[in-house]
Formats: structure tokens, C-alpha cells, sequence
């Protein structure tokens, strides 16, 4: 590595104040894509994974739910904006049924899980982005109690884009905003470390972390799930939900071969010619529901061996520094996911979930069916199919020409969503405009304008 390197790179984090966890851990990227990693893992290094224990096989009874409770604390990453969808506010303000949002879901569920498991304490944090910060933490006033100590959050930090050149912090004065990226929700470990706050739940007894999408309202604290990830000794686990041919391009679960340990593959880290095994949906059987187990004190122990930088499989992407402007100077983005962190453990697992743990939303499609009636919201703030779909969500595909911003798509529907419990799936193309109390069956096209 260029010796003046690390010196720009630290330095423009530290006048950003960014935390110097994060700093070390980008650092470390650095160092690997600059000796030429770009974090590929080639199929010939892997074995797909064949068999896992389901969720359903778990026993039913959990003894002591309170006790269980108190040892775990419950992290929601929430630094995405809604860009996708033409919002520039934090995407979890997104109204998902009637007038509650995401947040308002997540808050209601935490609040009864405490109230109903006689674990009033159970510890509940955002990590924010310097975006979402602000208007979240605004938006949860509502929820005093939401807060046990005062303290609802953590922020994420931002690392530099890099010159696809020199490799140092690219410089671009029309916009200093666009030199800086997302590190990846890998940046989880440092800011946890680098903010206080491993030590501070460690020093509270806290011994277990579950952590998932706050756009993915079906990912809850399971006690199940909890029981059985306390009493297997692991140091994380994964839930993952069986790959469909709409996951075809997602990443997946694997095994290294040279060591045996579990690993996650995204799909910028697999090499073209590779591609096909890829997305064979029979070979690689897994993906990642980003919601995760992670044991603190093995997590604690794992950074100070590795002088508090976990070594995280690398997602390097080439961009242009403004994404707007094909022709403003090429960049590498640095990303991690902390689903890779799987493995970094000597003792890790995986468990089969229902696809109803995996419900993120995307598109302003996805957003219609939970809004629609093909989702019952349950008495502990669950959204859940309709038992007469048997498990099977409606597939929805807006034209994305004019139902991708959420301000189109909300005019689209000015009454509400229409019936979605007995459709099959639903087309629209074209710009059109649904009138109130729409009943829609089986297999449904529109076409507009």
C-alpha cells in the first residue's frame, strides 16, 4: 500500500469525526483491495449447504422467557433512506397499514414483548444513519417509554469513496457530500464496539444480541429461537429461508472447503464464470435473512484477538463519485455485510425459518401487499398472511415507469389498496388510477395509459 495512504484515509475520517473502530476496520478493507482482493470467492472454494435445522422443529415450550429476555438486547438497523422511492427521509416512516409506520410496528411489538413476558427491561436500540437520525428519534417521542436508559440509539458510520486510480479519498468540491458512502450494515461490529455500547450491555448481563431490518416487520424476538441459540454454546447464527427463483440473484449460504466454516456469498462477490452455479437455486438452497444471533462475549473476545477489526468478506464496487454523472471520475466503494461475519467464529449455525421472518420492503409492490388485506395485522403488532393463502403472498408487479415513487403510487390508489386476499398475482402497466372498494381474484393485468 502506498505509505501516504493510510494517512489521507485516517485523516479524513477523523475530520469527519468518524469513530476509530470504523477507522481500523476501512483500513484493513483498504489494505486488502489495494494488495488486490476484491473479496471474490471463487466456486471451486465452496460446497453447497444440504441439510439445516428448521425453526418448527424447535421445542415449543420455553422455560423461563423472562430470564431469557433479560440477556438479550434487540437491534434494528434503520440507516436507509427511502431514496428507491423518492423520499429523503428515513424509510421506516414509510406508513406501512392504516397510519402506523414501520417504526410505529417495531415500537408496538418491543413494548408488548416486555408488557406480556415479564422482562420490562429488555433493551431495544436503532442503529441510525447520520441521515435517519434525526427524524426518527423525533418520530419516537411518541413512545417515552420506548427508551430504558435514556439512550434509543447508536449511529452508523461513513467511510470515503476511493479514487479508482490513486486509492486515496477521492476529492469532489461541487457536492462533498458525494465523497463519502455507506460502509455496509458490516459496520455494525465497530460502531457497536466503538460507541460504548458492547461494553456497556456486557457490563449489564447481557449476553446475546438479535439483530434484523427495520423494514422487515416479520423479523421478531422468536423465544424459541432464543432458547435454543442460548443453549447451543455457538457464537452466531444465522436464520436463513429456502431460495426461490426470485432469489436466483441474491447471495447464499455456503461452505468453505478449506476449513469447513460457514460462509456467505453476495452476488458482487462471485466471479462471472461462476454465475450459473450461482443462481442454481437446487445447488446453493440458502440465502440470508439478514435477521441474526450474535453471542456479545464472543463478539467482544473475537475483536480484541483481532485488535478490534473483524476480518469481513469484502463487497468492492466500481462507481462514478457522482452516481448522477456517468462521466465524473470513477470511485471503489468499500462495503462489508454482517451476515459474513458468520465466518469469523469457530462455532457458528444456521436454522431453516419460515418465509414469513422475511418480509422486507422494496418496491412500492411490496408495500401493496402488506398495506392490502392479504395481511391480517395480530394482536402483538404481527403482520401475517391471511391463513386462506396458505403461506403464499400475492405477487404484484407495478410498472416501475409509474408506480416506483411512493407519491406516484399513493395517487395511484387515492381510496387505498384494493382487495389483494384472493389474488393470485397482480400486474399493472401503464398509469392508471384504482377506484375505492376494488375486489381483485386470481390472476389480474391492467393496462393504463
Amino acid at each position: 500500500m502506498n505509505e501516504d495512504l493510510p494517512q489521507a484515509i485516517r485523516a479524513k475520517m477523523r475530520h469527519a469525526r468518524v469513530g476509530e473502530a470504523t477507522i481500523d476496520a476501512f483500513l484493513a478493507s483498504v489494505d486488502k483491495v489495494a494488495a488486490g482482493d476484491r473479496g471474490m470467492i471463487p466456486e471451486s472454494t465452496i460446497e453447497p449447504v444440504d441439510e439445516l435445522p428448521t425453526l418448527e422443529s424447535l421445542p415449543a415450550t420455553v422455560s423461563d422467557p423472562a430470564a431469557l429476555l433479560d440477556q438479550l438486547a434487540v437491534i434494528k438497523l434503520n440507516g436507509g433512506l427511502g431514496t428507491g422511492m423518492g423520499l429523503e427521509k428515513a424509510k421506516s416512516l414509510i406508513k406501512v397499514k392504516g397510519d402506523d409506520t414501520f417504526l410505529d410496528f417495531i415500537a408496538k411489538q418491543i413494548l408488548r414483548l416486555r408488557e406480556h413476558s415479564g422482562a420490562p427491561k429488555l433493551a431495544f436500540y436503532l442503529m441510525n444513519s447520520f441521515s435517519t437520525q434525526a427524524d426518527t428519534l423525533a418520530y419516537l417521542k411518541k413512545y417515552p417509554e420506548l427508551a430504558i436508559d435514556g439512550e434509543l440509539d447508536f449511529v452508523q458510520s461513513k467511510v470515503p469513496k476511493l479514487d479508482a486510480k490513486t486509492m486515496l479519498p477521492v476529492s469532489w468540491p461541487a457536492d462533498p457530500d458525494l465523497e463519502w458512502c455507506p460502509p455496509g450494515h458490516g459496520d455494525l461490529y465497530p460502531s457497536l464496539l466503538g460507541c460504548g455500547l458492547l461494553d456497556k450491555l456486557l457490563g449489564q448481563g447481557i449476553k446475546f444480541l438479535f439483530v434484523s431490518n427495520s423494514d422487515n416487520l416479520g423479523a421478531t424476538v422468536d423465544l424459541r429461537l432464543l432458547q435454543d441459540f442460548a443453549a447451543s454454546g455457538k457464537s452466531f447464527l444465522m436464520e436463513v429461508a429456502t431460495r426461490t427463483a426470485a432469489d436466483r440473484k441474491g447471495g447464499h449460504l455456503a461452505r468453505r472447503r478449506e476449513d469447513g466454516r460457514l460462509l456467505l456469498r453476495e452476488s458482487a462477490q462471485c466471479p462471472p464464470p461462476d454465475e450459473t452455479q450461482f443462481q442454481d437455486i437446487t445447488r446453493h438452497r440458502f440465502f440470508n435473512t439478514n435477521n441474526l444471533w450474535v453471542r456479545l462475549d464472543d463478539l467482544k473476545a473475537e475483536l480484541e484477538k483481532r485488535g478490534g477489526v473483524l476480518p469481513l468478506a469484502l463487497i468492492t464496487n466500481v462507481k462514478t463519485v457522482d452516481p448522477r454523472g456517468t462521466e465524473s471520475p470513477k470511485v471503489i466503494q468499500i462495503e462489508t455485510a454482517m451476515g459474513s461475519a458468520i465466518e469469523c467464529f469457530a462455532s457458528t449455525g444456521a436454522i431453516l425459518v419460515p418465509r414469513s421472518r422475511f418480509a422486507p420492503v422494496k418496491t412500492t409492490s411490496d408495500l401493496l401487499a402488506l398495506r392490502s388485506d392479504a395481511y391480517r395485522l395480530t394482536e402483538d403488532y404481527l403482520l401475517r398472511l391471511d391463513e386462506s393463502r396458505q403461506g403464499q403472498p400475492p405477487v404484484i408487479d407495478l410498472d416501475s415507469k409509474h408506480y416506483k415513487l411512493l407519491a406516484d403510487f399513493e395517487a395511484a390508489f387515492p381510496h387505498g389498496p384494493p382487495s389483494l386476499v384472493e389474488c393470485e398475482s397482480l400486474k399493472v402497466t401503464g398509469k392508471r388510477i384504482f377506484p375505492a372498494n376494488l375486489v381483485l381474484k386470481g390472476k389480474m393485468e391492467f393496462a393504463g395509459e
